[in-house]
């Protein structure tokens, strides 16, 4: 008679599920959606809180963004810049082609130095402006 124990004791492997590599998979997927993600947020490389309005519009052809902080520092891709860069720059790019500047607010920003930041634009010749909001 045939000793029927034997596959009790370990002598057949018992199935299993491999935890490691759904674990893998599972941190790749989490990877690609947060870098998807990402891609898909528009930002200008400063940290600005927008006021909201329920009136705005989506600008098609925005040429440079001009972002003004509470102190009232103006800051185009993140760099900081004073006005006198500013309208140089504004005026070397609306030789070229027409010029449409965004002004991004921080939600404290003091209503004078937004004024000021489209003083400084329209200075240089620029007559495009928008404010940056952020939508509902």
């Amino acid at each position: 008679m045939k000793n029927h124990r034997s596959h009790y004791f370990g002598a057949e492997s018992k199935p299993r599920i491999e935890i490691i590599p759904m674990i893998d998979i599972m941190m790749f997927l989490l990877v690609f959606f947060i870098l998807s993600t990402l891609s898909m947020i528009q930002s200008s490389g400063l940290k600005l809180n927008l006021p909201q309005s329920s009136t705005s519009t989506q600008v098609e052809s925005a040429k440079l963004t001009l972002g003004v902080n509470k102190d009232g520092a103006f800051f185009v891709e993140s760099q900081p810049i004073t006005e006198d860069e500013l309208v140089s720059r504004l005026k070397s790019l609306k030789e070229e082609k027409k010029v449409d500047v965004i002004i991004m607010g921080d939600e404290g920003t003091e209503y004078q130095k937004i004024v000021k930041a489209m003083d400084v634009v329209r200075t240089a010749g620029v007559t495009s402006v928008a404010l940056a909001t952020s939508g509902k």
